[in-house]
């Protein structure tokens, strides 16, 4: 636990990349197996804290709000350890943090105050940590396997498909995925490729030499994922690795029209077949979070799979093969008799000049932008610079007052930079439309801060009340009626744009004009 601790302190304290890996690598060489493989309630644990420290709960929150941090808060706050014997990493892991699953309260608390008892301030950080699961430092899962990679002596491409879908860290699993025996890990027939990602284009488009030599595709706003057909059997993998076949088990019928070893790269989405476009992200979420979805579901949200990539066909692996070399391949599927499997559009230009008017439709047909594929790129785990780029049509905008605000965390605790945005109803009530976390800088944040703490005259807790004074501009990707906001309706990926100085809360946008956004953008009006 001392040496994981120390890791932890290690990457927290740079930004190098260098410098993170070599921590890694370090740490990989040395810890032992088990730790290597493993690399209640915040309320409750709130409460035992008090007991132990004497502290009322109200001022470990006081704490809290200070610190912007539970787990830092608590490491803090706690008393100094009585014994002098830490526990390794995976003792603590695979034994007091799972025996305190299923258990009583009070034999809960005795485990928990166990280990504070033998914890110095920062093991029991990582503990909380783990606990709560908000273990993240400042380190990419690119990097981890880099640094895996490089002490294994492998390429980065066999590790990354090694440590690809669900497994149980154990020292056995760690032992295989550091074996040198080539990719023996990822013999499971079932698990999916390393996706490969686009890049936001951040270069003028002549840069990009000839139109010609770029596939261009519609950016579709959906479930990015992978279908396999090996070994007599199908699975469907989402681009964040998990396995969501049971939520589209309609999907798993039509994969047996793929021949055997093959696995196709895509996007799910919920389609109108009417006008022959997707519908909202909004509808398809109604599959979402659904380990299994019944027969009788299906209909109310119809699907569509469209295929862009193929990466293996006949068990043989393809993803070295030219984009346009798989595209072909990816045409020659048998899937004419399938509703759902539909081979993604190609847009054809004969010039970069082309690409406005093809963003201005954007909207229309439902899709965030564009996509540009080089017709020469591998498929290449990550996000490899210069082969596929991502042309996001701008977001939509609506003008919103400025209502509450919270402590942020980590970096921005002690500052109010947790927003809430409020809107008038049909009465001219203000009802909340979104919180939003992002797209001030700095200098803004600490004017705001200062503000809201000058100017708030109510407190609820942590949140902050501010007088309806303040327009700001908000951004977002998608709009769509909702029944659990308290306005109606609900906003994609909320930010702020800008604060509106040249408006007043009575030229805000209200319930009623954002009713009529949703209807545009569902195709009512």
């Amino acid at each position: 636990m001392i040496r994981f601790a120390e890791l932890y302190a290690e990457l927290d304290a740079t930004t190098r990349t260098s410098e993170k890996v070599e921590a890694l690598r370090s740490y990989f060489k040395s810890a032992p197996p088990h730790d290597a493989a493993w690399a209640v309630a915040s309320k409750v644990i709130r409460q035992w804290a008090s007991d132990v420290t004497g502290y009322a709960p109200w001022l470990i929150d006081e704490c809290n709000l200070v610190a912007g941090d539970f787990s830092e808060t608590l490491s803090l706050l706690l008393p100094p350890p009585t014994r002098a014997c830490p526990p390794a990493l995976h003792e603590v892991i695979e034994g007091d943090l799972q025996a305190l699953q299923g258990q009583s309260a009070s034999r809960q608390k005795k485990i928990l105050l166990g280990l504070w008892d033998r914890l110095e301030s920062r093991e029991r950080y990582i503990l909380h940590k783990l606990i709560g699961g908000e273990f993240r430092v400042g380190v990419s899962r690119l990097l981890v396997i880099r640094a895996l990679a490089e002490v294994a002596g492998v390429e980065g491409a066999v590790m990354t498909h090694r440590v690809t879908g669900n497994w149980q860290p154990s020292a056995a699993w760690f032992g295989q995925i550091m074996s040198q025996q080539g990719g023996d890990i990822a013999a499971d027939s079932l698990l999916p490729f390393p996706f490969m990602l686009a890049n936001a284009l951040d270069r003028p488009l002549v840069e990009l030499g000839e139109s010609s030599a770029w596939l261009l595709e519609w950016k579709w706003d959906g479930i990015r994922a992978q279908l396999i057909r090996r070994g007599g059997r199908a699975s469907l993998w989402s681009r964040g690795e998990e396995m969501i076949a049971g939520t589209f088990p309609d999907l798993m019928q039509e994969s047996q029209l793929l021949p055997e070893g093959t696995v196709v790269d895509g996007e799910i989405l919920a389609w109108d077949e009417r006008f022959g476009y997707p519908l909202p992200f909004s509808v398809l979420q109604k599959r979402l979070n659904r380990k299994n979805v019944e027969l009788t579901f299906w209909p109310d949200v119809p699907l569509v799979f469209a295929l862009f990539d193929l990466l293996e066909i006949k068990g043989e692996d393809v993803r070295t093969h030219s984009l346009s070399a798989r595209r072909e391949m990816l045409k020659q599927l048998p899937l004419t008799q399938s509703a759902m499997l539909r081979v993604s559009e190609e847009i054809v230009i004969g010039h970069w000049d082309e690409i406005e008017a093809l963003i201005a439709q954007s909207c229309a047909k439902r899709v965030e932008g564009l996509m540009l594929k080089r017709l020469d790129s591998a498929y290449v785990p990550g996000r490899p610079t210069g082969a596929w780029w991502k042309l996001k049509v701008q977001p939509f905008t609506i003008d919103a007052i400025l209502t509450a605000a919270q402590p942020g965390r980590g970096r921005r605790a002690g500052l109010l930079t947790d927003y809430t945005f409020s809107i008038p109803d049909e009465a001219g009530k203000l009802v909340t439309i979104c919180k939003a976390y992002s797209g001030l800088t700095d200098e803004e944040l600490t004017e705001v801060d200062r503000y809201i703490r000058r100017q708030s005259t109510e407190r609820f807790g942590p949140v902050y009340s501010v007088p309806p004074e303040r327009v700001y501009e908000i951004g977002f990707e998608a709009i769509a009626a909702s029944d659990r906001h308290k306005s109606g309706i609900a906003l994609r990926f909320p930010r702020i744009v800008r604060r509106r100085t040249d408006k007043t809360p009575a030229q805000s946008d209200t319930v009623a004009s954002l009713r009529k956004l949703v209807d545009a953008y569902e195709g009512r009006s």
